[in-house]
């Protein structure tokens, strides 16, 4: 059951990127798949469950965001990154959005996460929102030659974020993100910029990065995790391989 209006969360999309990996003069959020831009897909799919969303985007999206929102099944803000420095540090642009929205929660997914199943935020809603949940709730997905391996203790608590574009030697078999979080209002508006007061810079992209911030919230608090359906929710349109993939495996979904 969808939560109550009250309860929806903000969603946040760093969409700063561009879609020059994929050979097109557009930005990433707006590149088409399947004839609709990645953002459209977004939208779509979260409405449902959310009060609003925070787009951030480079200078040279501005009009093409204000464009694909215009329609939007929800209010869409938009917020300029002037530099691409990372992933938190678009993140954390949204805050002034979630200071003056009354959610509990803060949702962050990736533009180009497309594939995310709608039972999978639904699970999402059911797991965080809800009286003290966790400050921290993901999807992971344990798949052969992971991007991204989360790294845990002997406890199952996350230690470490291993990262193969960081140029860290990763497992043949690991356990990574879905590029989709629900932060509580806390753990956005303190505990984040807390993390980043004191984050490094990536050594090979000398990008600020936000997973690393998993670890260092579950050394001293909560952290729940719970599986992907499928571990094609794990996938970033990155490469034009990738986005014929996901446009076959949204076809699939479609038809069925």
């Amino acid at each position: 059951m969808p939560p109550r209006a009250d309860d929806k969360p903000l969603l946040v999309i760093p969409a700063a990127g561009s879609g020059s990996r994929l050979k097109m003069d557009l930005p990433k959020f707006a590149v088409p798949v399947n004839g609709r831009p990645m953002l459209a897909w977004l939208l779509d799919l979260y409405a449902p469950l959310i009060s609003g969303a925070a787009l951030v985007v480079a200078p040279s999206g501005v009009s093409h965001a204000r464009r694909l929102t215009a329609g939007s099944p929800v209010p869409v803000s938009i917020d300029v990154q002037e530099r691409p420095t990372g992933m938190l540090d678009a993140v954390m642009m949204a805050s002034a959005r979630v200071r003056q929205s009354a959610a509990s929660r803060v949702w962050i997914t990736w533009c180009d996460q497309i594939a995310i199943e709608p039972a999978t935020a639904e699970t999402l809603a059911a797991l965080s929102l809800v009286p003290d949940a966790a400050p921290l709730v993901m999807p992971t997905c344990v798949r052969p030659h992971p991007y991204i391996h989360l790294e845990r203790d002997e406890d199952g608590r996350i230690r470490r974020v291993l990262h193969r574009r960081e140029g860290d030697v990763m497992p043949e078999q690991g356990e990574g993100d879905a590029g989709l979080f629900s932060l509580s209002r806390r753990a956005y508006l303190d505990e984040l910029p807390a993390y980043a007061a004191a984050v490094a810079i990536g050594t090979s992209t000398g990008e600020r990065n936000l997973l690393p911030f998993i670890p260092w919230l579950a050394a001293h608090d909560t952290v729940v995790t719970f599986p992907c359906i499928d571990e094609t929710e794990t996938i970033g349109v990155n490469t034009l391989e990738e986005l014929r993939l996901l446009e076959a495996h949204l076809a699939t979904r479609a038809r069925a």
